[in-house]
């Protein structure tokens, strides 16, 4: 009895919010996993007769089975806008999510990576093979502008403005932003573009796409993880590494050399400032490097 709640919530999720096709799986994958659960339960209640005691039993189940606190928090903010959608539509006059409780956190922060140890990784690149030509591109991509790996692995030949210093990216909700470029990010693109993507007969539907597989398919961005993976073991860098990291350590080498918060927000593409201020860290060291450098008490 819930497929016609789930259809309009899925509607309502891409038309009015315009989501993106992954974040509509996830939000609909929030009420699948409470639907199972009712039916494990045996409770039949439509979205009206749903109290919050029903809502507090499911959120207990799920910790029972192993889910983190994130992924209870992140859980329950579906939860939270699929009741939201339901008061929308008059499905439900009284929202029962709106005293869920998410589980507190404990704020973590990604692994950063210094600047020599981006340059390690990255010349752990075997550019004898054609594919490390494409993976120097990527990479020098990632950190140069600090893309998502979704929108790296997203990017067409059409969108590279490389004569001005600028791309274009679709970000989350498919927003569009002009995103500067670099000059190393320029060369290794060229390089990439005009002697080894050239020799590489693209899939049909594939044509714009920059970064090609040994098929001439778009990259996934498994793929991307895994030689990242692969090159920091090379490295022999000890950190958590995932693609995000190149991202987050843009972003953050951007903030401790000075950068205006705004224009950092611009380029990564955050919808809102309180995202972007996660990238104020700054690591003990360089306090104290500040410290010394600069208060008359450290001298």
């Amino acid at each position: 009895m819930w497929e016609g709640y789930k259809k309009g919530y899925k509607a309502y999720l891409q038309l009015e919010k315009s989501l993106s096709d992954n974040s509509v799986e996830a939000y609909l994958h929030d009420v699948e996993k409470l639907t199972s659960w009712m039916l494990q339960s045996g409770i039949q209640k439509t979205p009206s007769q749903l109290e919050l005691k029903d809502l507090e039993a499911f959120v207990r189940w799920v910790g029972e089975l192993g889910m983190t606190a994130s992924s209870q928090a992140r859980m329950i903010s579906g939860l939270k806008s699929f009741f939201k959608y339901c008061v929308l539509e008059d499905i439900v006059a009284i929202d029962p999510a709106i005293l869920l409780e998410a589980p507190k956190l404990r704020r973590t922060l990604p692994d950063v990576l210094s600047f020599e140890e981006i340059e390690s990784i990255i010349n752990k690149i075997d550019l004898s093979k054609p594919e490390g030509g494409r993976n120097k591109a990527i990479l020098e991509l990632l950190y140069g502008c600090g893309l998502r790996v979704s929108e790296a692995v997203n990017l067409r030949l059409s969108c590279l403005f490389l004569d001005v210093g600028f791309i274009r990216v679709t970000g989350k909700g498919d927003k569009e932003r002009l995103v500067p470029i670099g000059t190393d990010a320029i060369k290794y693109i060229n390089i990439y573009r005009n002697n080894i993507r050239v020799h590489v007969p693209p899939k049909p539907g594939n044509d714009d796409i920059l970064f090609l597989n040994r098929r001439g398919a778009k990259l996934s961005r498994v793929m991307i993880f895994l030689i990242i993976k692969e090159l920091a073991r090379l490295a022999g860098i000890q950190k958590t590494i995932s693609p995000h990291t190149f991202r987050h350590s843009f972003a953050t080498h951007l903030v401790e050399g000075g950068a205006d918060l705004r224009a950092v927000q611009e380029m990564l593409g955050h919808e809102s400032i309180t995202t972007t201020e996660i990238y104020t860290h700054l690591d003990r060291e360089f306090l104290r490097t500040t410290l010394h450098q600069f208060h008359p008490a450290f001298k």
